[in-house]
């Protein structure tokens, strides 16, 4: 008598049949999707290379603004992004790139752009200051000094890398 209680019916045994094979129907079907949306995110994000931006003995101590492309990989589209940096040689010969992104709101900031803070770097957007080396002035909008870009020299040309905070290694 306690088999009966314990079998299982016809129509049970094809519902849960129907189930078992759906669900691994379903499964087969929304994992390439699931992957295919996930991929991206899960990958690591691939080092930028470093860009040839200008002959070093074209820069002096006086800030040039060199403007460069960088190949840029978002998701699965590719482009080149147009980037540029404020590139001199301080006291000791020794070159400086700065990124031109103003750290208050983003806008972009020129060498020498009002005539009442001369050698500074100026944003227009909020009378944001700079001093030449990046710091940015007490009591002005910007909250720290502008980024500066890795670099390194061979045989000549300077080439950018990434922008980084300072005090970023």
């Amino acid at each position: 008598m306690s088999e009966k209680k314990h079998r299982v019916s016809r129509r049970q045994f094809l519902n849960y049949t129907l189930t078992g094979v759906g669900g691994f129907m379903a499964a087969g079907i929304l994992s390439p999707m699931v992957r295919f949306a996930l991929d991206p995110i899960l990958k690591e994000e691939a080092g930028q290379d470093m860009v040839a931006v200008a002959q070093v003995k074209d820069i002096t101590t006086e800030p040039q603004r060199f403007d460069f492309k960088v190949k840029v990989k978002d998701a699965w589209y590719e482009s080149e992004e147009p980037r540029s940096a404020w590139v001199f040689k301080d006291e000791k010969g020794d070159i400086v790139a700065l990124s031109p992104i103003c750290k208050h709101l983003g806008c972009t900031v020129n060498w020498n752009g009002e005539k009442s803070n001369p050698n500074r770097f100026f944003c227009p957007c909020h009378y944001g200051l700079y001093e030449k080396d990046g710091t940015n002035v007490p009591n002005t909008p910007p909250p720290a000094p502008l980024d500066r870009y890795e670099y390194e020299v061979k045989d000549g040309t300077l080439y950018l890398g990434k922008a980084k905070p300072r005090g970023e290694a």
